[in-house]
């Protein structure tokens, strides 16, 4: 979903939706007019990306791990998210390496190598792509998911804002028929209770897809942490932060 381009003014605004360009006390993504997500995150601007860093919702720093739970139905999610020592360098820019495991009844499902790397600039994290094993009896048997920006028409999005504003909107990933999940900012001050602990000022999205138009996601994020809940997932286990 492109905004106008030929549209200078709207096109501005929903960068400014996204948290990129945003000037304290000018505007708010509530005031903005274009609701599209935004597609177009000037990456030229950033001043260069770094493979290791923070965010306050996203950590992309060596060595953090953290681990989900949660019940779809009658079958047991676990999922372990680790922030690896390798990196890979796509479209010129070193990104780092964050590797995602999903068990269902301890079983692996899905074995994913992300891409991610940090905008010097405005401190937003941008997603460059992904690399998905998924598994049947212990068997690969399909890479379904997997992208690169850079080919065959996909480009980086962004996975955290640096700058929040409530309403801004944002694709994550740019994989046409691949992979098109997008975001919206719910709010912030959110409590979350957790088998990890209770997390206050909790950043609430609300994650789509095109690809899927009636499903949805609804994830928080702590200061300091990162995601902290996933829908039916709940963090219960953190460190290295």
């Amino acid at each position: 979903m492109k905004t106008g381009r030929n549209v200078i003014r709207i096109l501005a605004l929903a960068v400014l939706a996204a948290g990129l360009l945003a000037v304290p006390g000018i505007m708010s993504a509530a005031d903005c007019p274009c609701r599209s997500f935004t597609t177009d995150f000037m990456m030229g601007r950033c001043k260069g990306f770094s493979s290791e860093g923070a965010n306050p919702y996203f950590l992309l720093k060596e060595g953090f791990q953290a681990i989900f739970e949660g019940k779809e139905g009658k079958t047991v999610v676990h999922v372990t998210i680790t922030v690896l020592e390798e990196t890979l360098t796509i479209e010129g820019i070193e990104t780092r390496v964050v590797e995602e495991k999903e068990l269902h009844n301890g079983v692996l499902v899905e074995l994913s190598r992300n891409y991610f790397a940090i905008c010097n600039r405005t401190n937003s994290v941008f997603y460059f792509g992904e690399d998905v094993d998924i598994y049947k009896n212990g068997v690969i048997i399909s890479h379904d998911g997997t992208w690169h920006a850079g080919e065959n028409g996909a480009k980086a999005g962004i996975v955290m804002p640096g700058v929040i504003l409530n309403g801004g909107r944002y694709f994550q990933e740019i994989a046409p028929g691949v992979a098109m999940d997008r975001a919206e900012i719910v709010g912030r001050n959110f409590t979350v209770e957790t088998p990890a602990g209770t997390f206050d000022n909790c950043l609430k999205t609300k994650e789509s897809t095109p690809l899927e138009p009636d499903v949805f996601e609804i994830k928080l994020y702590a200061p300091g942490i990162g995601l902290v809940k996933d829908d039916t997932l709940s963090l219960i286990s953190f460190s290295g932060n």
